[in-house]
């Protein structure tokens, strides 16, 4: 259910990406001096609004998105958006000043986006292992990469002859291609090649029964149980089970399950320092699992630069994607609008508030480097118009600006609609009819595959 609670968060993680951004434009044209007419979060019919000086606040209607009037920004000649024939003669802005006021919103969704990848980074406390490595944390025995010769231990490093460094070049080169040939190297240093068909989820494609390298960091012990006796406590982690190498916290799992009711060594790090006890895996009634008594610790995260860089990369390689032959279709079937960018939200809060936090934080990355791209109604636009006139010493043509903003705005409603009448079929009618519903990644990548490059759960995955 959509609680009350997760309806707060997103609203209010939703409405700081859009306040930074045109707050960021607001601050910069009022330092330069320019005119301001209307400050708006949200567009259509205001809901609140209030003047102050000559500069109206409001809230609109609809909220995805918001605008800063800046009668001296249009490229068209300076005429105020709200049409007050007093501010219709206003010169336009210089254009340094355009740039600087453009470029303002950008950033104040990439400022946002730092602090809330510090904010995960220090609430996970780097619970995570090594980023550069794109190595298989574990593979269903049953699945069709575990029969084609995947093994957990196994470094993948090229897929389809392109070089992979870390588990997210994997995935988001993996969701392009519905076959895929790839160079692994084993735990042992041998190298094989095997090839595996990926399946469609979530709006782009993935190879089912794969997943990354995790620690098994120890969130808390149950009173009694074996790793309590044992001396297991919270904040170990368990690097071996009977001798095995541990690779992630579903193979630890494995492990126990296949270690019922043998007093096995355990091998855990406490504080950097190795200590070796004894557990006895057993078989409890009350949840149907072999297990030792301890519940994991799943928040995953990154570096906060990384976690940027992560970000981007994600963003950069859609773009790319869709404006590459063979890759486009998969890539725009991985693009969601508004209905899909609530309903991840919906997902990532229903985990915890730090995964909705790092979610934020993509997000914000991803709004900046679209509104960054030259497409006249945007940021980019403005930018494009202004370095023209810098360069030229003259402003673009009235009529060649008007037109190609009234076509970009027509396409771009057009977008709008189109994913909002998919987002509807994927999301919305299937809820009402009871439906699993089916929930497109707005970065191009599966959120159930690519949760584990930021938090992937609260803490309460158990072992077994």
């Amino acid at each position: 259910m959509l609680t009350l609670y997760t309806i707060f968060v997103i609203a209010l993680l939703f409405g700081a990406t859009i306040l930074v951004h045109e707050l960021g434009h607001f601050l910069v044209a009022r330092r330069l001096g320019m005119v301001i007419e209307v400050f708006s979060i949200g567009f259509g019919p205001a809901i609140w609004k209030k003047k102050v000086g000559d500069i109206t606040y409001k809230i609109g209607l609809i909220p995805f998105g918001g605008y800063v009037a800046l009668p001296q920004m249009d490229p068209t000649g300076g005429l105020a958006l709200e049409g007050k024939s007093e501010k219709k003669n206003l010169p336009p802005a210089a254009p340094w000043k355009r740039l600087l006021v453009s470029l303002a919103g950008v950033a104040g969704n990439m400022i946002l986006a730092v602090i809330l990848a510090w904010i995960v980074y220090l609430g996970g406390q780097s619970y995570a292992p090594e980023q550069e490595n794109s190595l298989v944390g574990f593979v269903d025995p049953d699945g069709a990469a575990f029969e084609a010769g995947v093994r957990i231990g196994d470094s993948i490093e090229t897929v389809n002859g392109q070089s992979v460094r870390t588990w997210e070049d994997f995935l988001v080169t993996g969701a392009l291609y519905d076959d895929l040939v790839l160079e692994v190297r084993a735990a042992d240093g041998t190298e094989k090649t095997v090839a595996v068909r990926t399946e469609r989820f979530l709006g782009a494609r993935y190879v089912p029964g794969l997943m990354p390298m995790s620690y098994c960091w120890v969130l808390s012990v149950d009173a009694g149980s074996s790793a309590d006796r044992a001396g297991i406590r919270p904040r170990d982690r368990i690097v071996e089970l009977n001798g095995v190498r541990l690779y992630s916290r579903e193979h630890l799992i494995q492990q126990v399950a296949e270690c019922r009711d043998k007093a096995v060594p355990v091998l855990i790090e406490r504080e950097g320092t190795p200590l070796t006890l004894e557990v006895t895996p057993a078989y409890e009634e009350a949840t149907k699992k072999v297990r030792i008594g301890v519940v994991f610790n799943t928040l995953d995260v990154k570096r906060p630069m990384a976690q940027i860089k992560t970000h981007a990369f994600l963003i950069v390689r859609l773009l790319r994607a869709l404006l590459t032959p063979g890759q486009s279709r998969a890539a725009a079937q991985a693009v969601g609008g508004p209905v899909a960018i609530f309903g991840m939200f919906w997902l990532y809060v229903q985990g915890s508030f730090l995964m909705a936090l790092w979610f934020t934080g993509m997000l914000n990355v991803n709004l900046a480097i679209i509104n960054i791209l030259p497409i006249p109604v945007l940021d980019g636009g403005h930018l494009m118009f202004a370095l023209w006139e810098a360069v030229t010493r003259r402003p673009p043509s009235a009529r060649i600006v008007n037109a190609l903003m009234n076509i970009f705005a027509a396409l771009i409603i057009a977008l709008f609609a189109l994913l909002l009448y998919r987002d509807t079929v994927r999301m919305i009618l299937p809820f009402f009819r009871g439906e699993p519903v089916e929930v497109v990644a707005t970065n191009g990548a599966p959120v159930a595959v690519e949760a584990p490059a930021g938090p992937e759960a609260e803490h309460g995955a158990e072992s077994p």
